[in-house]
């Protein structure tokens, strides 16, 4: 796969009442993704990865910059699109860089049957497989949640609701619609991100209304270790 720009993000805590009106007002302005269902919407499982020493997770916690994080991600609990990525942030931006794998292999390594990865002809995948062979990199926390998404090819903007997010260890479980889970946010408490390259168009910003809200460092991943006992 290609790999990304560096991109600003921005993450703000709503409430359910706060998207609803949010979304009734992008829908005017913006487009779903065209690989989400009829109202934007698909489900979002990634399992993220850290070292013996919890670097990552630590690091997150400390607000260590720069810092990175390996993940595999899946759509709609399917095995047809299975990426493994590895995000950074540095200066507050942030960069993705990723490649497909097989089920096969994401099975084995969520499994613990693989004891040394062999390198590939993907970057992201040799980096990822150095890190597993001689940091001891293995699965942490899963992390599911349902996600709405808004488009803009200005600015190449994506602006996501990110509804009932939840933390798993159910490894066994990963690609199945019955992994046990446990939600880490409030009743009613979501996650609104705004990602775009260079610019965020004025007319999006204002139908947003984000100076309304108060922006988060949020991390998925952080509170997803810290309530699944790191």
């Amino acid at each position: 796969m290609e790999k990304k720009n560096f991109r600003h993000e921005f993450k703000y805590i709503c409430t359910e009442a706060q998207l609803a009106c949010l979304q009734s007002r992008l829908a005017g302005v913006m487009k779903y993704d065209t690989h989400a269902d009829g109202q934007g919407r698909y489900r979002i499982r990634s399992v993220y990865f850290d070292d013996y020493h919890d670097t990552g997770y630590y690091e997150n916690e400390n607000g260590t910059d720069p810092r990175e994080k390996y993940r595999i991600r899946i759509y709609n609990n399917s095995a047809e699109r299975i990426t493994l990525e590895n995000k950074k942030k540095i200066c507050g931006m942030t960069q993705k860089d990723a490649c497909s794998i097989s089920k096969e292999l994401c099975d084995g390594i969520l499994s613990g049957k693989i004891a040394s990865l062999e390198s590939g002809k993907e970057p992201v995948w040799n980096r990822f497989a150095e890190a597993y062979n001689t940091k001891l990199l293995r699965p942490k926390v899963i992390v599911d949640y349902e996600r709405t998404v808004f488009v803009c090819t200005q600015g190449n903007v994506r602006i996501t609701f990110d509804r009932n997010i939840s933390s798993s260890v159910d490894y066994d479980h990963f690609f199945e619609g019955n992994m046990a889970k446990r939600p880490i946010m409030p009743t009613g408490i979501h996650v609104l991100e705004v990602k775009y390259d260079e610019f965020l168009p004025d007319y999006i910003y204002k139908s947003a209304e984000l100076e309304s809200l108060n922006r988060t460092t949020y991390s998925k991943y952080y509170l997803c270790r810290k309530y699944s006992n790191i």
